[in-house]
C-alpha cells in the first residue's frame, strides 16, 4: 500500500536549515493500522505531511498503491488535531463532510436532473452515510460551533471517509479532547478500520493509545526522526479499553515503547 523510502525533509536552506526527519524508510501493507511517536520535534507530522503529498521532501520517495506521489494524492484523506480550525464554522455538518467530494466526478445523472442538482444531491447522500459511520446523523443540520468537541473530531472524521480513502492519515486527532472522549474516539477508530478495511497511519505522542490501536508501533529518535523500532502489537481482536490495558502483552510492550520514547528524549547522541 505505502512504501517510503530515505525519505528526509529539512525546513530553510539547503545546508544550513534544520532538518526535521532523516532517512526513513517504512513499508506500511494494504489494512494496516501502524501508531508512530517519538519525543517531541522528532518530526512526526513532518513525516505525514510528506506523505500526504503537502510536503515536497528534500530526499527520498514516497509511493501510495504503486504511483510516486508528488502532490496530495487521490484516494487518501488527512484528519488533524484541531477540529475547531478544520471545520468551516458557516457551513452545517454535512455540508461540512460533503466539502471534498466537490472534487469527485459527479455519476450518471437522470435526465430531469441538471449535473449540478444530482452532483449536490450525491454529495449530501455521501455525507449522511459518512456521518452514520461515526454516529452523528441526528447533526447534519446543526453548526460545527453547536457540537462538543468530540463530536466536532467526529465530524472531521467523517468528512475524512466520506471521500472513502485508500489510506487515512491521522495527526494526534485525539490531543484536544478530555480522556473518556480520547478513549471513545479510539475505539471508533478500531470500528471505521474494521468495517472498512482501510489503511491508517496514527501520529500520537500519547503511548498507550499506541499500542492499543496499532498493529504496529513504530518509534522515533529525538530530531531529526529516524526509526528506532517498529514494534508487532500482538493483542487479542476486538480490543477493549478495561480487558485489553489489563493485558500482561500490553502493559509489557506499552512499557517498552514507553521507555523508548524517553531514551531518544534523553539522547543527545542521535
Amino acid at each position: 500500500m505505502l512504501e517510503i523510502t530515505d525519505l528526509t525533509h529539512s525546513y530553510g536552506p539547503p545546508g544550513t536549515g534544520h532538518l526535521a526527519i532523516d532517512r526513513i524508510t517504512l513499508t506500511v501493507a494494504d489494512g494496516e493500522l501502524v501508531s508512530i511517536v517519538g519525543p517531541s520535534g522528532c518530526g512526526k507530522s513532518t513525516l505525514l505531511r510528506c506523505i500526504a503529498g503537502l510536503l515536497s521532501p528534500a530526499g527520498g520517495r514516497v509511493v501510495l498503491g504503486g504511483v510516486p506521489v508528488d502532490r496530495v494524492p487521490d484516494g487518501l484523506a488527512l484528519v488533524f488535531q484541531d477540529y475547531s480550525r478544520s471545520l468551516l464554522p458557516w457551513l452545517s455538518v454535512r455540508d461540512n463532510v460533503a466539502l471534498p467530494l466537490r472534487r469527485k466526478q459527479p455519476s450518471r445523472q437522470p435526465r430531469k436532473q441538471s449535473g449540478r442538482q444530482q452532483s449536490r444531491a450525491a454529495r449530501r447522500e455521501a455525507a449522511i452515510a459518512a456521518l452514520a459511520t461515526v454516529g452523528l446523523t441526528d447533526t447534519a443540520q446543526k453548526y460545527p460551533w453547536q457540537l462538543s468537541g468530540g463530536m466536532q473530531q467526529r465530524v472531521a472524521i467523517a468528512r475524512a471517509l466520506a471521500s472513502e480513502p485508500v489510506l487515512l492519515l491521522m495527526d494526534e486527532p485525539f490531543g484536544s479532547v478530555d480522556a473518556q472522549t480520547r478513549e471513545d474516539l479510539e475505539d471508533l477508530i478500531l470500528a471505521v478500520r474494521r468495517a472498512r478495511d482501510i489503511t491508517i497511519l496514527l501520529v500520537t505522542h500519547d503511548v498507550d493509545e499506541s499500542v492499543y490501536v496499532g498493529d504496529r508501533v513504530v518509534v522515533l529518535t529525538r530530531g531529526p526522526g529516524q526509526i528506532r523500532a517498529d514494534l508487532p502489537v500482538d493483542l487479542p481482536s476486538p480490543r477493549d479499553q478495561i480487558t485489553t490495558r489489563e493485558l500482561a502483552a500490553f502493559v509489557h510492550l506499552r512499557t517498552e515503547v514507553s521507555r523508548m520514547v524517553r531514551a531518544s528524549s534523553l539522547d543527545t547522541s542521535l
